[in-house]
């Protein structure tokens, strides 16, 4: 698997991003891939249409990628969105068999409609999810992320989370993370190769 995906030290990768700051597509990482292979968190939380959305038990057989970000990052969020949204344009079969799953760590703003009208704007097949700010935090440690933190005073606050995408294959388990910055045929490469992981 590493040798299909390439490898990356896991340490440089997990750090919590703040929005904002320095970042910039130029600057280019590889995944990050994992020593041993993580199990699907479970976790449940309300999609965009009020209904209870279980991780673990909507993405079973599927290749899955989980994000937690907020609507109003400036730039980490919407650039691994639109590069995944640009890869399953080119890869119609694995995007047939596959999930986005984003998580808001902003409950206070992002409003479930607000979320559904964001992700629309990449592609109507990605998961939008909320919950109460206890149900994030439990979700975020499930998923073994670190927990986002407001920064800033009134209404034009940022919020530190985890800038990195979490890809599952099909077999359910996790083997590589994708940081900012991952070019787009790594997407390419690597999406196709966990989907093949039954």
């Amino acid at each position: 698997m590493q040798g299909a995906l390439g490898a990356f030290v896991l340490g440089a990768a997990l750090m919590v991003t703040a929005c904002g700051a320095d970042a910039s597509p130029g600057d280019l990482q590889a995944p990050a891939v994992f020593e041993e292979p993580r199990e699907k968190p479970s976790f449940r939380l309300t999609d965009t249409e009020g209904e209870i959305y279980d991780f673990a038990v909507e993405t079973e057989g599927k290749l899955a990628l989980l994000y937690f970000g907020y609507i109003n990052c400036p730039d980490i969020c919407p650039v691994h969105l639109a590069q995944i949204a640009e890869t399953f344009d080119r890869l119609p079969a694995v995007a047939r068999d596959a999930e986005v799953v984003f998580v808001s760590v902003d409950p206070e703003r992002d409003t479930p409609e607000d979320i559904r009208a964001y992700l629309d704007r990449f592609d109507t097949r990605f998961v939008g999810l909320t919950g109460t700010r206890e149900e994030l935090d439990a979700a975020q440690i499930a998923a073994e992320v670190p927990v986002a933190i407001p920064v800033g005073e009134g209404d034009d606050y940022t919020v530190d989370h985890a800038g990195w995408v979490i890809a599952y294959a099909p077999d359910g388990l996790s083997y590589s993370i994708y940081p900012f910055g991952v070019r787009q045929s790594q997407w390419a490469n690597d999406l196709q190769v966990l989907a093949e992981f039954r």
